[in-house]
C-alpha cells in the first residue's frame, strides 16, 4: 500500500480518490474549495490538506484530476504547488485532459526536481469513475508508469502506456475526436427517426445490435429521447477538449473537418444555455432547429 496525495475532487476525482482509500492506500486530498476536501474525508476517511504542497509532502505518488492547463499548472508549480513538496524519486500522475504542450513542460519541470511525471488522461465519464472502470491512456517514462500502474488499477478497466511524455494526451485527443463524430451521428439518427414517425427506442433496440452500435448509443439514447441533459460530461468541457484537438491538428497537419464542425454545433448548444448539459445534447440542438 502506498502513501498518496490526490488533487482535485470534482465529479471524477472524488470517486477516484475514494477507490484509492478503499483499496487500502493512505490518501491525503486537496481541493481548491477546501470544504469539498473536508466533506470527502468525512465520507471516506483519510486526511485533507489546504495546499497541494502540503498534500504532497511525504507522498510516494501524487495524482491530480483538475480542470484545464492553468489549473494543472497552479497545483504543480510555485511555492504552494505539489512539486515543491515532493521528494526525489516520487511520481506525479496527471489525469486531467490538457494540452500535450503543458504536459511536456511539466514533465521537464518535474524532471528538474528529480520527480517523474506521467500524463494519464481518462475516459469513461462520471459513471466510469464511480464504478472504477475508467480507461487510462498514459505517456511518460516506462519505469514511472510501471510503479504507478498498481495504484491506477484501483479505478481502471484498462490502463496502457502509449509512449513518451505527451502520448497519453494525444491519445485522449483521439478519444474525443471519435466521440464528437459518434454523438453527432447518433443525434442525427434519432432526429431522423423522429421526423420519420418512428419509435426511437425501437429503432435503437434493433440498430444497436449491429454495426451502428456504440457506447454512446447504449448509454445515452434513453436520456436523449427523454430530453434529459443534467448529467454526464459537460459541453463546456468538451469544447475545451476539442479546442485542444484542433490546436494540435494545426501543429501536426492533421485534417479534422468533422471535429471542427461538431465543435461549432457545441457552440450552438452553449448559446441555448446548455454549457453544463451532457455532450449528447447535440440532439437538443437538432430539435431546436425544427
Amino acid at each position: 500500500m502506498a502513501k498518496l496525495a490526490f488533487l482535485g475532487l470534482g465529479v471524477m476525482g472524488s470517486p477516484m480518490a475514494g477507490h484509492l482509500h478503499k483499496a487500502g492506500h493512505a490518501v491525503t486530498v486537496y481541493n481548491r474549495t477546501h470544504e469539498k476536501a473536508l466533506a470527502w474525508v468525512e465520507t471516506y476517511g483519510g486526511a485533507s490538506a489546504t495546499t497541494p504542497r502540503e498534500a504532497a509532502q511525504g507522498a510516494d505518488i501524487v495524482l491530480a484530476c483538475v480542470g484545464n492547463d492553468d489549473d494543472l499548472r497552479s497545483v504543480c508549480l510555485g511555492d504552494t504547488g505539489a512539486f515543491a513538496g515532493m521528494s526525489d524519486g516520487t511520481i506525479f500522475v496527471d489525469h486531467t485532459t490538457v494540452s500535450a504542450d503543458v504536459t511536456r513542460a511539466l514533465y521537464e519541470a518535474a524532471d528538474g526536481n528529480q520527480i517523474s511525471f506521467v500524463d494519464a488522461p481518462i475516459s469513461g465519464g462520471q459513471a466510469g469513475a464511480e464504478n472504477g472502470v475508467l480507461s487510462i491512456m498514459c505517456g511518460g517514462d516506462q519505469g514511472a508508469y510501471d510503479r504507478a500502474l498498481p495504484v491506477m488499477e484501483a479505478y481502471s478497466k484498462i490502463c496502457r502506456r502509449i509512449g513518451d511524455s505527451g502520448a497519453g494526451q494525444m491519445t485522449k485527443m483521439c478519444n474525443q475526436i471519435a466521440i464528437a463524430g459518434l454523438v453527432q451521428g447518433l443525434s442525427e439518427a434519432l432526429h431522423f427517426a423522429d421526423k420519420a414517425g418512428l419509435d426511437g427506442r425501437a429503432v435503437v433496440e434493433v440498430i444497436s445490435q449491429g454495426a451502428a452500435g456504440s457506447w454512446q448509443m447504449d448509454n445515452r439514447h434513453e436520456t436523449m429521447l427523454d430530453d434529459h441533459w443534467e448529467h454526464g460530461f459537460a459541453v463546456d468541457w468538451m469544447r475545451k477538449d476539442l479546442g485542444i484537438c484542433l490546436d494540435a491538428a494545426n501543429e501536426t497537419g492533421a485534417s479534422l473537418p468533422v471535429t471542427a464542425l461538431v465543435d461549432q454545433f457545441y457552440k450552438d448548444v452553449q448559446k441555448l444555455g446548455g454549457g453544463r448539459w451532457d455532450t449528447s445534447s447535440l440532439f437538443k440542438r437538432l430539435k431546436s432547429l425544427g
